[in-house]
């Protein structure tokens, strides 16, 4: 596999961009190792994506061209073979899902596609693109499972160890499987004794549960903030090369996502998408082992931004940055404004305020409110608790 990413390496360079490999001194402190971003958040069109699609196209023959391309994809995939083929003057077409957010479909249109809408899955979108290829003679372009496409891809492993060549682990998203066969292959058919950690949602373990079973099988999808990597099944060709230079799979719950999309947008103001993100999420849930240097792959930044504020209200209740209480008080001028003085005073910031007059069990003049609040992080969301229950307030604390 080598050979065949050293040849995509001459083909993407001064066409893909070579991203930044950037030291986070907070990451750092934070969890006790030297940490390194690789940003391919910052690669055009915001994802990996571009560089497997692109080393993949230009090389189809003149004929292939000629007749286009087609893929499916759900957004980064669709985004990667369109500007690719925009930019090669390929004409291509992607299947999506019905069930496509708006902003993934526009931007993939954008790149000059044309966008064919089939199914509510991607399985089904999939299939129909698989089929469209056959009919009208168009090359098929993978979203993972493909030798070239790999190849592509591992143009990341190379420029990591390039850059960083005493590196000791690399931690990188799975979905299909793609970005971490091309990136471990080039890391360590390169002689690096990097150890290669890949990352999966909680909601979509296909990598992990495939290699219990030793074979590529398929596995019930579920909603995740990680929408890139949440894939039915890894891919036959890639799979192999996992079990050969992985040294571990774990998986990643959603809070946790959420948390480190919040905290690469706090600390490095960096965008990622749940994908991206999910390699600091491993670290922060304790999955990846002690490590020296490390870098963590963050492989896209095309966030819905139409999801970002309760992406980042989850991030803050997994900090306990968010707390929620509820407490009665008389029903009278002055009453409610005397509470929001006492949490003033506590430093505690007032989000939002919910009334209830028409609760059964509350006597008569009393009014129940349900506070939310932004605090400083558990101690201080405590504090606070305690503080108002010693002035007098009946105050009850409820997660959400």
């Amino acid at each position: 596999m080598l050979g065949l990413i050293k040849e995509a390496q001459k083909k993407i360079a001064g066409v893909i961009t070579h991203t930044p490999l950037i030291f986070s001194s907070s990451l750092s402190r934070i969890y006790g190792f030297d940490c390194y971003l690789k940003l391919e958040n910052l690669q055009k069109t915001g994802s990996f994506k571009v560089r497997g699609a692109y080393n993949k196209i230009s090389s189809l023959t003149d004929k292939e061209r000629s007749k286009g391309v087609v893929a499916a994809s759900l957004g980064n995939h669709a985004q990667g073979v369109a500007w690719a083929s925009s930019l090669l003057g390929v004409r291509s077409i992607i299947v999506m899902p019905e069930t496509t957010p708006i902003v993934k479909f526009v931007a993939t249109k954008s790149y000059g596609a044309q966008v064919i809408f089939h199914g509510k899955f991607f399985d089904e979108a999939y299939d129909h693109a698989a089929a469209l290829s056959k009919e009208r003679g168009m090359a098929f372009i993978p979203p993972f499972d493909d030798d070239l496409v790999m190849a592509g891809q591992g143009t990341i492993g190379l420029e990591i160890i390039a850059a960083l060549p005493d590196v000791d682990a690399v931690i990188v998203p799975i979905g299909g499987g793609g970005l971490i066969s091309g990136i471990s292959s080039a890391i360590k058919e390169a002689g690096s004794n990097a150890a290669i950690f890949g990352v999966e949602a909680e909601a979509s373990k296909s990598c992990m549960e495939s290699l219990k079973a030793g074979r590529p099988v398929d596995v019930e999808r579920r909603a995740t903030l990680a929408d890139g990597i949440a894939v039915k099944r890894v891919g036959d060709r890639t799979f192999p090369i996992i079990k050969k230079y992985v040294e571990d799979v774990v998986s990643v719950g959603e809070e946790s996502i959420a948390a480190s999309i919040l905290l690469l947008l706090e600390r490095k103001k960096l965008i990622a998408e749940g994908a991206g993100a999910a390699p600091l999420a491993a670290i922060m849930e304790g999955k990846i082992p002690k490590i020296r240097k490390g870098v963590l792959v963050l492989s896209g930044g095309n966030i819905d931004v139409t999801m970002l504020d309760r992406v980042i209200r989850a991030g803050m209740l997994k900090e306990g940055r968010i707390m929620r209480i509820s407490t009665v008080v008389e029903d009278s001028p002055g009453f409610l404004a005397r509470l929001a003085a006492e949490i003033a005073d506590l430093k505690a910031n007032i989000l939002h305020i919910i009334h209830q007059r028409e609760a059964m069990d509350l006597p008569v003049r009393m009014i129940g409110l349900e506070i939310i609040l932004e605090v400083e992080g558990r101690e201080h969301g405590e504090k606070v608790f305690r503080t108002l229950g010693e002035k007098g307030y009946s105050v009850k604390r409820y997660p959400g």
